[in-house]
This record gives structure tokens, sequence and C-alpha cells, in this order.
């Protein structure tokens, strides 16, 4: 299963970069069909693929025509980091959706892959040695501090 999720998540990546506006609109019974997989299964790669923290936007409609409509939302290097500090991170953040910030600022070439993992090292529950409820605070303070310096 993860192989074709990884499949599924690199198709609609490439679709993605051929269009010009970075929108598609799919239809997920359609996308199921082309893949021979069940249409959750296509469900399970936006939902756990392409999230907001990942720098997309997914919207759907329901019905005959139906569709899913997928927006890359490309990070502008100091107004949406500043957006992002103020309104996505908060005062408290998990590993995984720290993870998934620095997934696409590496995605947007705003930082190199080198540089992600070492946020991602310093943000990990081994180098915070607090418990979870400090850890997340403690993550959200450092993550901020790293995106400021990023736009400084």
């Amino acid at each position: 299963m993860t192989g074709l999720s990884n499949i599924i998540e690199q198709f609609i990546k490439e679709m993605l970069e051929e269009t010009e506006n970075g929108i598609v609109e799919i239809q997920r019974n359609e996308l199921a069909e082309y893949f021979e997989c069940a249409p959750s299964q296509i469900n399970y790669v936006l939902t756990t693929r392409f999230t907001p923290y990942k720098g997309y936007y997914i919207e759907s409609r329901r019905g005959g025509g139906g569709y899913i409509k997928i927006v890359k939302v490309s990070i502008d290097e100091y107004e949406d980091i500043n957006h992002i500090i103020v309104n996505t991170i908060g005062n408290s953040i998990t590993k995984n959706k720290a993870y998934h910030i620095i997934e696409g600022l590496i995605e947007e070439n705003i930082i190199t892959k080198r540089e992600g993992e070492l946020m991602k090292s310093a943000l990990g529950d081994r180098s915070l040695s607090a418990n979870t409820t400090d850890r997340n605070q403690l993550r959200a303070d450092i993550l901020k501090n790293m995106l400021l310096i990023l736009v400084k």
C-alpha cells in the first residue's frame, strides 16, 4: 500500500508541476480506476500527503460532477513564513506538523534538504526531553525562532 501511495502522490505532484497556476482538478473515482485501487486509497493520499502544513489546499465537491481541486500554495519567503509563525504554529505544535512545515519549505526551495534535516533533528522528541505538553510548546518556540532567521 505504501508503494502505491508514493506512486499516486508523485503522479499528482507531476500534474501540479505541469500546470501554470499550480491547480489540478481530478475526479477521485477516475483516479482510482486509473491506479486500479479503491477510492479510499486516493483519499488517504490526499489527506496525508497534501496537507496545509505541506503547502497544499484541497477543495472537494460531491455529486455526479464532483471533483477534487488541489492547489499548491507557494511559500513567499517573507509573507508566508510570517503567516506560518503567527497562524499555523501557535503556542504548541506536534512533531508531525512541524516536520510537514519543514518539508514544505524544502519543496519550495526556501531551505535545503540538509537544513531541513538539521531542523527536524533539533525538533525531534529525542532532542526535546520535556514532558509531552511542554515539549510541543518548546518545539513551537524553537521552530518559530528558526523561521524568523529565514526572514531576517
